[in-house]
């Protein structure tokens, strides 16, 4: 019985050792939800705010079907906004065709995101959200264009698209 205790324990000492830094970056969605108390809405609210599909994925964190947002195609100049609180995410000037199905851009606007460790998948990604109502945008990964090398995999239904 030790022995499975001490294997236990080890194993639990292993996984708190790889994920702790992690679990050490909730709070910064936390803190950046809490700089803006106007947008900390009931579940209710929100429900009233958006449409189903918008409240699933923005409130939710789910998913929408790949190649089914119109904004996938937008090509003209303008700024992408988050859909629940309207804050500017993306410049259109990076975005990019990435083949996905989503809406993908190399760089948010500056202070417009947060960020955190998902383990849906079990494999960590990086998921983010808009700064000001945590509203869920999508995740990030290290395999788009230059500058930055960063795919921004954007939900359509999370954003609102306002044309230069």
């Amino acid at each position: 019985m030790n022995q499975i205790a001490a294997a236990f324990s080890r194993r639990t000492l292993l996984i708190a050792a790889l994920t702790g830094p992690f679990w050490r970056l909730k709070p910064v969605l936390a803190a950046s939800k809490a700089a803006e108390p106007d947008w900390d809405l009931s579940q209710e609210a929100w429900r009233q705010r958006l449409s189903p599909d918008a409240y699933r994925v923005l409130r939710e964190e789910a998913t929408e079907r790949p190649f089914t947002s119109p904004l996938n195609n937008e090509k003209r100049h303008g700024i992408y906004h988050c859909a629940g609180c309207d804050l500017p995410l993306f410049s259109s000037q990076a975005k990019f065709d990435s083949g996905t199905g989503w809406p993908s851009f190399w760089q948010p606007l500056s202070q417009a995101v947060a960020t955190k460790v998902d383990f849906k998948l079990i494999i960590p990604r990086t998921e983010y959200h808009c700064r000001r109502c945590g509203g869920h945008q999508g995740h990030v990964f290290n395999d788009g264009p230059r500058p930055t090398g960063k795919r921004y995999c954007n939900n359509g239904v999370a954003l609102r698209f306002q044309p230069a």
